[in-house]
């Protein structure tokens, strides 16, 4: 029996993308596990996520060439050591209720002669593959986001490149924070869980944490600097998740759009927060907003490994007939759970009390 897989990577770009695409290929097609099977794959690329899927013409050459690439090993040798995607990316829904197109993509499917779907992305992404799944297309899903905040996985890809991008970032701005007696408030992303604002701003020593889960006392922020200044340095770095908010406020939102998913896009908060402390406090303050930053460069050794380890998870999922689940890593393991779980759980959002201290707006100084 032979089975075509499509690969695909939706929604926002992260690293570890591409090193995904290249295991799923290269374990489909490796040839000595393919003497051991009863079954033997062709691996293609789908371009620009669900969308290439919707817009593709299976009848039209042209259209074929340019949403879809045909994968093998030596074209994806290298594909792990790069961020990014190279099979491009959209935030297209095609189950969008205000333009439905899941007619054109199931049809496009069959056309094209799919047997099964990989779908690398976040809920978004894979919410579709679970809508595929339910009516009767077969659909495997790899975890990617760096918030970090699926549920049913404690590693998304992606997150861990992210989480060193801040770091980094945080480390260079201490050198002209430091020179000019400034407080810097460093924003990351993170929707609706703060996974990269904790994490990152505990690894590079940030003095104070904003993170979406604990809605934050603004008098309370400037309080806690007031009561650092003079004690041990002459200036201090303040992270504060995107999604973060002051009590009593909303999220803060670049502009009033929403993309086919029905989200706005956030971001202003760091703008804000700098303000409000140099008028409250009279300390000169600077914003920076990282933005795309923490999606680019390659990717780290842990998103690499992951990245190899999800891949390969996916095609054991393919040829044990695990449709409609996603690998997941669970306990330290490599396991998979079903999509519907990680679809309707919610996201995976900080605890507050295991990994938050409310008093210090920080990371907890205790393991207990």
């Amino acid at each position: 029996m032979a089975l075509r897989i499509a690969v695909l990577t939706g929604g926002g770009d992260s690293p570890g993308l591409n090193g995904a695409i290249k295991w799923v290929t290269k374990t489909a097609l490796d040839p000595r596990l393919a003497a051991r099977r009863a079954v033997s794959f062709s691996v293609v690329g789908v371009m620009d996520g669900w969308k290439g899927l919707v817009d593709i013409d299976p009848d039209d050459p042209v259209s074929r060439a340019r949403h879809i690439q045909n994968l093998d090993e030596e074209t994806v040798r290298t594909w792990d050591r790069y961020g990014g995607t190279n099979l491009g990316t959209s935030r297209t829904n095609p189950f969008n209720p205000k333009n439905d197109r899941s007619q054109r993509l199931i049809e496009n499917i069959e056309n094209l002669g799919i047997d099964v779907i990989v779908a690398i992305g976040g809920e978004d992404t894979l919410g579709v593959a679970y809508q595929l799944h339910k009516l009767g297309i077969k659909t495997v899903g790899i975890p990617k986001t760096i918030d970090n905040d699926l549920a049913g996985t404690e590693y998304s890809l992606g997150f861990d490149t992210a989480v060193n991008v801040i770091m980094e970032e945080i480390d260079r701005l201490r050198t002209t924070a430091g020179s000019h007696s400034r407080i810097f408030v460093v924003e990351t992303m993170g929707r609706h869980a703060g996974w990269l604002a904790l994490y990152g701003g505990e690894c590079s020593g940030a003095f104070i944490i904003l993170i979406p889960e604990y809605p934050f006392n603004m008098d309370h922020l400037c309080e806690l600097l007031q009561e650092r200044e003079g004690r041990e340095i002459r200036y201090s770095i303040v992270v504060v998740s995107e999604g973060a908010k002051p009590l009593g406020m909303k999220e803060f939102v670049k502009d009033m759009k929403t993309d086919d998913f029905g989200h706005q896009s956030l971001g202003g908060i760091a703008r804000y927060v700098a303000d409000e402390i140099e008028k409250r406090t009279g300390f000169e303050t600077r914003y920076l907003i990282l933005s795309h930053l923490q999606r680019g460069g390659s990717p780290s050794a842990r998103d690499r490994l992951m990245a190899r380890r999800f891949g390969i998870a996916a095609v054991d999922m393919i040829i044990n007939e695990d449709f409609g689940r996603m690998a997941s890593l669970v306990r330290g393991e490599i396991t998979s759970i079903p999509l519907k779980e990680v679809v309707t759980q919610g996201l995976k959002v900080v605890d507050l009390e295991r990994h938050y201290d409310r008093e210090r707006y920080n990371g907890r100084r205790s393991i207990l």
